[in-house]
């Protein structure tokens, strides 16, 4: 079994289009009986109100602390191998606004694994979206 370190494949923060392929291929290994992916996906609404767009912004540290969640993520019993790749920059509907995946040596250590990455990802790392809604409105999610 894999332990903290070596289990991480891939973490960044990227102002270019994403790739489930890139990330999911990350975390292969023959080791693994399951992989785990989550899409993060730009939605047409939010909050009962029509989404035209969004721009996501990143603190400095964004980075090292996405590494940080990984690393806790990695260390988990029976994880092989973890990836996440958060985008930046202005985002259409439909575009991919975040991707991670897990491998573990069974689905259920995967699922569970993947689910702890997804939501700690989204509640310490300094990520912030700026949202752009259909009657001319905006708002900002994520700011302390």
């Amino acid at each position: 079994m894999t332990q903290g370190s070596a289990a991480v494949r891939l973490v960044d923060v990227r102002d270019e289009p994403l790739s489930l392929d890139e990330v999911v291929s990350a975390v292969g290994d023959p080791r693994a009986g399951g992989i785990v992916p989550f899409v993060g996906v730009v939605r047409d609404h939010d909050d009962g109100k029509g989404v035209t767009g969004l721009d996501y912004s990143a603190h400095p540290s964004a980075l090292a602390q996405l590494r940080a969640v990984v690393e806790q993520v990695a260390g988990r019993p029976g994880v092989v191998g973890v990836a996440a790749v958060h985008r930046v920059g202005r985002l259409d509907i439909g575009d991919l606004a975040v991707v991670c995946a897990v491998s573990a040596e069974h689905r259920g250590e995967a699922f569970e694994a993947c689910r702890e990455l997804i939501d700690t990802l989204k509640s310490t790392v300094p990520i912030w979206k700026h949202q752009g809604f259909a009657d001319g409105t905006e708002e900002w999610v994520g700011l302390p």
